[in-house]
């Protein structure tokens, strides 16, 4: 791709997070991305004011298609099958996109993480929750385990993790899920 014409800030980011999935989400910088388009840095600068901004723009593009793909995954499931079901879409989406996933855990201030789609994935999992009669004042608890667990195992089987032993991942997978879903059937009073 020569030359400036046609450079926005929505194609630079779709440029970045392409890199990131190609080569890892901590080495995209405007650099490489203006190899990509064969211009100068400074072309760049019009568009995003430095690898910070990109990167944050990198994680509200992930969390945003993450959101779309949970909120179709869970329409219309409750219980277990909407509890598997996003769960699901944390797993496929670190393996079809490793360098947009990574991105997901990148510090956001205050006011760019409440307007990004991270509000909706908090939302979306206090629904899934509400489904196993979790009061409010216990679904934070539930939000924190479930995100922990979900990005834990993800990143440990994109980094190879449990490829050298039996059972395979999927069935530990599917056993973590039962697991879930079992707690939160019975989850514990305060």
């Amino acid at each position: 791709m020569a030359g400036r014409v046609g450079l926005t800030a929505q194609r630079l980011v779709g440029a970045g997070a392409e890199l990131a999935d190609e080569l890892g989400f901590e080495r995209v910088t405007l650099s490489e991305l203006a190899r990509r388009f064969d211009v100068k840095v400074a072309s760049l600068y019009s568009h995003v004011k430095n690898s910070h901004e990109l990167k944050t723009r990198i994680a509200l593009l992930s969390l945003e298609e993450m959101a779309d793909r949970a909120a179709d995954a869970v329409a219309g499931r409750s219980g277990k099958d909407a509890l598997a079901a996003y769960a699901g879409v944390f797993r496929d989406y670190a393996r079809q996109h490793p360098g947009r996933y990574a991105s997901t855990q990148f510090p956001l201030d205050t006011e760019t993480a409440l307007a990004s789609a991270g509000v909706r994935h908090a939302r979306m999992t206090r629904a899934i929750l509400r489904g196993y009669h979790l009061v409010e004042t216990e679904q934070t608890h539930a939000v924190r385990l479930l995100g922990s667990l979900f990005h834990g195992y993800v990143s440990l089987e994109n980094a190879g993790g449990f490829s050298h032993s039996a059972p395979d991942s999927q069935e530990s997978w599917e056993r973590v899920v039962d697991a879930l879903d079992s707690l939160l059937r019975n989850w514990p009073p305060s």
